[in-house]
């Protein structure tokens, strides 16, 4: 066994036991040391995926990992101000299977580092809006969940923040989601341009990206003006997370995982 698959079992492991600890002792040491200890040598093992062989590598498994690996991040920040265990519990279990995705799957497309500055900038803002509209995704399942509990007379679940205290968090990721994801599609005007010889590519991925962002901006335009809030602002968050996971990551799973390509 490899050292670097080594690294990556134990990386996996340890996701899966906070993951296993959140939900049983949300506060215990182990965790508060444990989780940022995994969120670091994640960090580490996408580095030297993506980065770290003088190019860059895109891929299904290199992007899939980054994007939980951001969520999973941002969760951690935003728990130490909120109790937000059973999400991290969660968010951790699906981190330590994307840590195996970005093992197993490692067919990539690389791109030579001529552009090398600028384009990372521009993989860095994509994926912040990756990990940040992901949040915003999870945080409106568990929305919905917890608002069918209440319907039914159901107490919150433990771990679990109040409903409004969860809708203003889903409503200030969004915001800083949609002005990222904003300025990756602006900037993906210009590699386009850069890489290929046109401006804009008007692929299956280009149309999704847009249509993603213009229900997001959508979103935000009925919360200020109309006050949307409850099911229509989950429905809508759900709608617009999925148009944005197709586009990307939906494509480089067809592509590399089904038709080998």
């Amino acid at each position: 066994m490899s050292p670097l698959l080594l690294v990556t079992l134990c990386v996996s492991a340890l996701y899966g036991w906070v993951a296993w600890r959140l939900r049983h002792a949300p506060n215990a040491p182990s965790v508060r040391v444990l989780l940022p200890l995994a969120l670091l040598t994640h960090g580490v093992l996408i580095y030297h995926s993506t980065l770290g062989q003088g190019d860059i590598r895109l891929g299904f498994g290199n992007s899939l990992s980054t994007i939980l690996w951001l969520t999973a991040l941002a969760y951690w920040l935003a728990s130490r101000g909120a109790p937000l265990a059973r999400l991290q519990s969660w968010v951790s279990g699906l981190a330590a299977v994307s840590v195996l995705v970005m093992a197993f799957f490692t067919a990539t497309h690389a791109i030579p580092d001529s552009q090398a500055l600028a384009l990372r900038l521009h993989l860095v803002v994509s994926f912040l809006a990756y990990g940040l509209l992901a949040v915003a995704a999870l945080h409106a399942v568990l929305m919905t969940m917890l608002e069918k509990q209440l319907h039914r007379g159901a107490l919150m679940q433990d771990g679990a923040p109040p409903l409004l205290t969860l809708e203003a968090m889903l409503f200030r990721t969004i915001g800083l989601g949609f002005a990222l994801l904003t300025l990756a599609l602006f900037s993906g005007v210009f590699f386009s341009e850069e890489l290929f010889g046109s401006a804009l590519q008007f692929s299956h991925k280009t149309v999704l990206a847009i249509l993603s962002w213009l229900v997001f901006g959508g979103l935000l335009l009925g919360r200020h003006f109309r006050g949307w809030r409850g099911r229509t602002a989950l429905y809508w968050t759900i709608t617009g997370f999925i148009l944005l996971l197709l586009a990307y990551l939906g494509t480089q799973f067809v592509l590399e995982v089904v038709l080998r390509r």
